[in-house]
């Protein structure tokens, strides 16, 4: 069974019987869960800001954190952690 590691891994299913298929053969990683849940450390860490975005890109984000069962505000989050740590290593 293969680990998935980032949510960017996880296609886009068009009918359900393909990804029962996919979950079949892959589970996604510990670390990954994990990294989906804010604790309460963190959430009384955050602060809020403002970031606008075209409504049409938010639609397509909303979309995609659904079909991965995530909160769409999580998902960017999650994405900017991801690529912020990208950064770092290829420092």
């Amino acid at each position: 069974m293969h680990a998935i590691t980032n949510w960017e891994e996880v296609p886009l299913f068009d009918r359900d019987e393909a990804e029962a298929a996919f979950w079949a053969e892959n589970r996604p990683d510990l670390r990954l869960m994990e990294s989906s849940l804010a604790t309460s450390a963190e959430s009384a860490e955050s602060v809020t800001i403002t970031l606008r975005i075209d409504p049409r890109m938010l639609a397509r984000i909303k979309r995609l954190a659904r079909s991965r069962f995530l909160n769409y505000q999580s998902m960017i989050k999650q994405w900017l952690s991801e690529r912020m740590e990208q950064e770092l290593r290829e420092r």
